[in-house]
């Protein structure tokens, strides 16, 4: 395989896959689902990718978007706690503490045009044109300038699928699917006209295609397996289209990149970790049948937040804290020697522990969680408090991986990249 030769166009476009993992995109492009992407490889490069950490979408996309960690950004998932107190909020667009590429672009005079991008929500300004991608709750408030709002419901646009209606139906998913690639298309096409300097666009439909119906690519007799790739081979088709303009433009494959922001895999059980904290003796609750972390008891000294956060309860820092921070390395540790050892059905279940000095770096550090957990491949962390059992099952299918995302170059970056990675990668573009 030839790496292109490092080049600077002044122009960068960026496709984002919402959890597609490396493994996956590999194999469909060896079997001729996604052609595009197997002449891409041997155009250039597809590394296998470490996400953030916890692996999910809010804040592996904004480790993308600002080349940080959550210690600078400030985002450690999609809730955070309340400041002195267990109840959750949801952070947004707005708590993000770190500059993003298009904000970095944009103090350069440089345009930049951003479709469906997760975690950007409420929209603000940019120069040029950033359109909210999940969790955006209503499109007059995820989209700048708010000019653009009546053409993007002229075009049907629709942010994301409807996931309560998706856990209908295999069928109701697949036409919330081609209703948003249809009218993700046809803002593409239309802002790809507008001008600009820096282009990304998003699918997200990946993501709810593998949660719901992941079974469907794992088993050629799934009634869904030939819808499934047939999918993959339009979001092929369309990066065809994409790689095409942006080389008609440039004349150039450099500055050219796809990527994803999680790996995923099948589940084979969910993971309680606060029941596992309660049977360990290291959480308990002011009531048999809890409704949220506010009814802890004052004697916990660790619980979790979703998905595989788990925090210390600190004095000073919670309401009913007792640990003390002089105690917290031999907890830590042993909490993470007990979990390491943790089964199921002769399974081990968890792959690390991560203490948080060794992901996080930044002024914002100290907010975060003090262990971070994740799971073997099939094994899904949950933080819910009304769980009794250790382990057990949902409606989902498919859950997020860590170190199975992918980044498409047109040069070779070596070996252990991480999505933080990616933002220098784009901006040497400039």
């Amino acid at each position: 395989m030839a790496a292109l030769k490092d080049k600077k166009t002044n122009r960068a476009c960026v496709i984002g896959l919402d959890g597609v993992p490396y493994g996956m995109i590999v194999e469909l492009a060896r079997r001729g689902v996604m052609s595009t992407m197997a002449r891409l490889m041997d155009i250039g490069k597809i590394h296998q990718m470490q996400a953030s950490l916890p692996e999910i979408s809010s804040v592996s996309w904004t480790d993308f978007m600002t080349g940080t960690n959550a210690g600078t950004h400030g985002i450690f998932g999609f809730t955070d706690f309340k400041p002195k107190s267990y109840a959750v909020r949801y952070p947004n667009f707005l708590d993000v503490k770190a500059p993003t590429i298009w904000d970095k672009l944009g103090a350069k005079g440089k345009k930049s045009v951003i479709i469906n991008q997760p975690s950007t929500y409420p929209a603000r300004k940019i120069e040029g044109v950033l359109i909210s991608g999940f969790v955006a709750l209503e499109l007059a408030k995820a989209v700048w300038p708010m000019s653009y709002r009546a053409a993007l419901e002229q075009m049907g646009y629709q942010i994301d699928v409807d996931i309560l209606k998706c856990r209908e139906s295999p069928e109701v998913l697949w036409q919330e699917l081609s209703k948003t690639m249809a009218g993700g298309q046809k803002a593409l096409n239309f802002f790809w006209e507008e001008g600009w300097d820096y282009f990304e666009f998003v699918v997200t439909g990946t993501d709810r295609l593998h949660h719901f119906l992941w079974q469907a690519y794992e088993d050629v007799n799934h009634p869904s397996h030939q819808s499934f790739l047939d999918f993959y081979r339009h979001i092929d088709r369309l990066i065809g289209k994409i790689v095409s303009a942006y080389h008609k433009l440039t004349n150039t494959y450099a500055g050219f990149y796809i990527l994803s922001d999680h790996g995923f895999t099948g589940i084979q059980q969910e993971v309680y970790l606060n029941a596992w904290l309660e049977k360990n003796g290291y959480l308990r609750f002011i009531k048999s049948e809890p409704e949220s972390l506010e009814d802890i008891h004052g004697r916990s000294r660790a619980f979790a937040l979703d998905p595989n956060r788990i925090y210390l309860n600190y004095k000073n820092k919670f309401p009913k804290g007792s640990v003390e921070r002089s105690a917290r390395r031999a907890l830590k540790q042993d909490i993470a020697s007990k979990l390491a050892k943790l089964e199921y059905q002769g399974r081990r279940v968890v792959h690390k522990v991560f203490m948080a000095e060794n992901v996080y770096s930044g002024p914002l550090a100290s907010k975060g969680p003090d262990l971070i957990v994740v799971g073997e491949p099939g094994f899904d962390m949950k933080g819910s408090v009304r769980k009794k059992d250790i382990f057990g099952r949902s409606g989902l299918q498919g859950m997020h991986t860590w170190n199975d995302a992918f980044f498409w170059a047109s040069e070779d970056l070596g070996d252990n990249l991480k999505i933080a990675d990616v933002a220098p990668v784009i901006l040497k573009n400039y």
